[in-house]
């Protein structure tokens, strides 16, 4: 009980009042296979840094929902979505892509401040800072909880291990079995997994600034041999020897502090930038709420729900939470709802004895939903982030 107590502190401490996630650890190329979406779809989102959120719109639904509890995530997509209206390619590629910018002074205060909600304009004349080249952290992505994390990883490759040019050549990699041959050549593996990297993997703190909870850390633990760091170890080493990093922007930002304009996220290439700016960004709406509050207030119904893996901290914290949240889904679903989330567990075993009501009855969420676990198995598998131990996609019968 203590440890616990000890673990949700440093969570808490870590996630109250921070930017956490500066770009989104989740697949959208998988999300938008899984979601098939349409013209007449509307989609529900969770924020975190609103990457996938602009990904889904290149699909055209008529309507994109991101939903985010923490108001500083909520804010970096607002930044966002005024540049997208008010920036040129070049520039929004510079604060977005390469994660700085040497014009941030002007082209805030002359094209973006006044775009934004009071809120948000509060917290980015606090934190411009973030998209200066100056300093020990000359990247956006090195900033917030997660990013710091990555700034310190970097430092350990640069300063500590000295692979830099081991890592350089991964990424500059023309094929799997070239990865493969400099990862094991080059034993990247003991260089990468030292016995000190290893007792901070077990840390909560450490955890913590990657957005993992204790729930989710329990689940791994119980659930793969070795534990969290085994786990860990396992999925980088797949993604470095049996996933092709040719476009695994989600790594090389992590690994760099950087987007390549070759390799990036949809949102940041050219022709899509156009598109969201000629009016598929005005789809979008920002919403500072909980899952459960956000669909209790909206009008109409929601026919794609993207929950990513915030179940996992619900079903260990907060259960009754969860049940409520899932009844208010099955309130606004349209009649052809699907829903995707991640999971760190293997298996997720929580969701289908929850009990909600419907036409009058009660029944388990479990017998309202129909698995589509071949296709989720089969996305699971081509997944460029490679950090989750499963996926689910559901249809829901309403």
């Amino acid at each position: 009980m203590i440890a616990e107590r000890i673990s949700r502190k440093s969570f808490q401490w870590v996630h109250q009042g921070n930017l956490v996630y500066n770009t989104c650890w989740e697949d959208p190329r998988l999300d938008r296979q899984a979601l098939k979406l349409g013209p007449d779809d509307e989609v529900m989102v969770i924020t975190s840094a609103g990457c996938n959120a602009l990904d889904y719109l290149l699909d055209e639904p008529r309507r994109v929902h991101a939903v985010d509890m923490n108001p500083k995530q909520n804010a970096l997509l607002e930044l966002k979505l005024a540049a997208i209206r008010n920036l040129d390619f070049e520039d929004f590629f510079d604060l977005f892509g390469r994660g700085n910018s040497a014009n941030w002074e002007h082209l805030y205060g002359q094209k973006l401040r006044c775009e934004l909600s009071v809120l948000t304009r509060k917290y980015w004349d606090r934190h411009g800072d973030f998209f200066s080249s100056e300093g020990k952290r000359p990247s956006f992505y090195f900033r917030g909880s997660s990013g710091l994390f990555a700034w310190m990883v970097n430092g350990y490759i640069d300063r500590v291990a000295k692979i830099r040019e081991d890592i350089n050549s991964l990424l500059s990699a023309q094929d799997i079995d070239e990865q493969t041959s400099i990862y094991q050549s080059r034993n990247l593996n003991e260089q990468l997994w030292t016995r000190m990297i290893k007792w901070w993997m077990r840390r909560d703190l450490t955890l913590s600034m990657l957005g993992v909870p204790r729930a989710q850390r329990t689940q791994i633990d119980q659930g793969y041999p070795g534990g969290i760091v085994q786990f860990v170890i396992d999925r980088i080493e797949t993604v470095f020897t049996s996933r092709s990093l040719r476009d695994n922007y989600f790594w090389r930002v992590y690994l760099t502090g950087s987007y390549d304009p070759e390799c990036c996220p949809e949102y940041l290439k050219r022709e899509n930038f156009e598109r969201l700016k000629g009016g598929l960004v005005d789809r979008i709406s920002v919403n500072t709420n909980t899952v459960e509050g956000f669909l209790n207030q909206h009008q109409g119904t929601i026919s794609r729900y993207v929950l990513l893996d915030h179940m996992d901290w619900m079903a260990g914290a907060q259960p009754q939470l969860l049940q409520s949240e899932w009844q208010a889904i099955v309130n606004r679903a349209a009649e052809e709802t699907r829903i995707i989330w991640r999971s760190a567990g293997m298996q997720v075993d929580f969701i289908d004895p929850l009990q909600v009501q419907h036409q009058g009855k009660t029944a388990r969420v479990g017998e309202m939903l129909r698995y589509q676990s071949q296709l989720a198995d089969e996305l699971h598998e081509r997944d460029r982030v490679n950090t989750y131990g499963s996926f689910y996609i559901a249809d829901l019968q309403v």
